[in-house]
């Protein structure tokens, strides 16, 4: 037609703008009229502790003024800058708590911790074998009968009369200790399915009193545990020896040293 505009490109299409119009306007009427304003800015580090200490700061450098748009400005970057470390070092420690001994992808090619309890072990038959040795030697030194004693023969004499003595103590503490138990009597193990009450985590809580109608059954809820991501040292001198800024830092060093 005549009155058509090329450069009237909604026509062209096929679109109505009044009617996309009167759609969203149906759509977000109750966002019409509505004022939005952004929330205050609440800084993270206390201001004028801060502000004084920026200033202690500034004075050594010729600076006397110091704007509080840089006191806030340093805030929020120190919450951004605890906010990327927690997050990192969370990570790290998630991954350290990984377990894949239950994976069918991982198989295990060493197992230290048996290692460590092989040698523990070997060193304990070791001690028990000198033990015996000297105790040997002891009991020898003890049960010569030699008139002429010299003074090594002396000593041994009565180091093993101190080990005999110190024998004898603990047989009789051993003894003692067994009378008390049996006296006490055998422990009373605790019940955990106790009608109306669970424990969780050391504490006590009672059930309501419209569930009181079920008692002596198990209840079907259960309290789901909250997990716990604990960050050590370790895993914060792993992060620090991951960062650039930190790799050389003298506070890396002196973690080290603890």
């Amino acid at each position: 037609r005549d009155d058509d505009d090329i450069n009237d490109v909604a026509s062209m299409a096929g679109v109505n703008l009044n009617e996309e119009s009167a759609r969203i306007m149906a759509t977000n009427s109750d966002l019409v009229g509505t004022q939005i304003q952004s929330c205050k800015d609440e800084p993270f580090l206390a201001a004028i502790p801060l502000h004084k200490r920026i200033l202690e700061m500034a004075k050594k450098l010729g600076i006397t003024d110091v704007p509080t748009e840089v006191v806030t400005f340093i805030s929020h970057a120190t919450q951004n800058r605890l906010r990327t470390v927690i997050e990192k070092v969370t990570v790290i420690t998630q991954h350290r708590m990984e377990s894949y001994k239950d994976d069918e992808w991982y198989e295990q090619a060493t197992d230290v911790r048996s290692q460590l309890k092989f040698f523990e072990q070997l060193e304990r038959l070791e001690k028990q074998r000198k033990d015996e040795q000297e105790r040997e030697i002891l009991l020898k030194a003890a049960k010569s009968r030699s008139r002429q004693e010299d003074p090594e023969q002396a000593r041994l004499k009565q180091k093993a009369k101190e080990m005999q003595q110190q024998e004898l103590a603990q047989m009789r503490q051993r003894d003692a200790n067994l009378t008390a138990l049996a006296a006490i009597g055998p422990r009373k193990k605790r019940k955990l399915d106790s009608p109306g009450l669970f424990t969780i985590g050391g504490e006590g809580l009672g059930m309501s009193g419209g569930s009181q109608a079920g008692v002596g059954a198990p209840s079907s809820r259960q309290y789901a545990r909250q997990k716990i991501t604990r960050v050590n040292l370790r895993d914060f001198i792993f992060y620090m020896e991951q960062e650039r800024e930190t790799s050389h830092s003298l506070l890396l060093y002196r973690a080290l040293l603890k």
